[in-house]
Parts: C-alpha cells; sequence; structure tokens
C-alpha cells in the first residue's frame, strides 16, 4: 500500500487528475480517465455509475485501501475525496503498478 501512496501522490502533483465523484464520472463516460480510484467506503449508488460507466468505456477501475479520508490526506486536501480520475500520470508509474494489483472482478 506504500507504493500506491507514493504514486498517488507523485501523480497527484505532476499529472493532471480530476478529484470527486461528479467529476471522475464525467471523466469515465467520456474516456478520458486512464485509471480511476475509488475510496473502499465510497457510496454504493457512486460506485455502482462509475463501475458501469469504467465497462462502457474500458476505463480500469481500483479500490483504494483506505477511507476517502485516507485518500484526501494521501492527496493532500483538507476534504473527503471517495474518488479521483487520472487523466494524465505525470512522473508517476501508477498506471504500471495497478495493472500489477487489479483487483479481481466480483
Amino acid at each position: 500500500m506504500i507504493d500506491t501512496d507514493k504514486a498517488i501522490v507523485t501523480v497527484v502533483k505532476t499529472g493532471k487528475v480530476s478529484l470527486g465523484a461528479n467529476s471522475t464520472i464525467q471523466s469515465a463516460k467520456m474516456g478520458k480517465a486512464k485509471l480511476i480510484i475509488l475510496a473502499a467506503n465510497c457510496p454504493k449508488n457512486t460506485r455502482e455509475d462509475i463501475e458501469y460507466y469504467c465497462q462502457l468505456s474500458n476505463v480500469p477501475l481500483t479500490i483504494y485501501k483506505g477511507s476517502s479520508i485516507d485518500l484526501a490526506a494521501v492527496c493532500g486536501k483538507p476534504f473527503v475525496i471517495s474518488a479521483l480520475s487520472i487523466k494524465e500520470p505525470g512522473d508517476s508509474e501508477i498506471l504500471s503498478l495497478m495493472e500489477k494489483t487489479e483487483p479481481e472482478e466480483s
């Protein structure tokens, strides 16, 4: 999980990300995201919407092991973040890191 945290910090600093459920849903709908990360406690209806649009547009989705408060702390933001979409990874290796740790489909 430490590697994931470091990768998220790097992508927030050097890449292009959209924070929050609404902008993440928009990114998933348009297929503009390269990866979407959801907090473990993301609300069920939001999670289902994002999962649906990710499947339609073939955007990879991963679940962050911490809560939305933990995800916000990693991103350095003073508000909770239930979802974030990565549009450009910047200097981060997060896309290759996430390929190795893809969650199993349920």
